[in-house]
């Protein structure tokens, strides 16, 4: 009867001073927060304007397109582009470009204001010149690929939600 009682005694013993070292190991509750799912309002992003929204870590541009962005990302010749796709292809409605903002050739975030958009009035990186469109394509640059589009789906006509 000892023998059990003291071998249960060091069992819950190892236990209680293992679980802290167990623990410690798990995600904190900001690594958890960074791969949630993240809520977009369109009604705060009005006609030409883009918002960014962080998530993964990465930022997020969601850009409500004028019709000339649209009609021009829509008449491109495809066989002009490095990373050929239409842009029907790239969005889900017409008016609103959802783009991972992280340039594709070495990880920089692209510009995207008003004067900062490049020669094709989408993005451009100051890194090393690569240029993008209202599609979110590489047109110009040493970038291999376009913007890549994340998962995302809309939840009535005023709201995003991105994963």
């Amino acid at each position: 009867m000892l023998y059990i009682a003291t071998g249960a005694a060091a069992a819950v013993g190892a236990a209680a001073t293992a679980w802290p070292f167990i623990s410690q190991m798990n995600p904190d509750a900001a690594t958890i927060a960074a791969g949630a799912p993240v809520e977009v309002d369109l009604k705060a992003i009005p006609e030409g304007g883009i918002m960014t929204v962080k998530w993964r870590g990465n930022p997020i541009f969601v850009r409500h397109r004028t019709a000339k962005e649209i009609k021009e990302a829509q008449d491109v010749n495809l066989g002009t582009l490095r990373d050929p796709e239409p842009d029907a292809k790239r969005v889900k409605k017409p008016e609103w470009l959802v783009v991972v903002g992280v340039c594709t050739h070495l990880g920089c975030v692209p510009l995207g204001a008003p004067g900062q958009r490049g020669e094709y009035d989408g993005w451009f990186c100051p890194c090393h010149g690569s240029q993008f469109d209202t599609s979110g394509r590489i047109r110009q640059g040493p970038a291999p690929s376009n913007l890549v589009v994340p998962n995302y789906v809309f939840n009535g006509d005023t709201r995003l939600t991105v994963g």
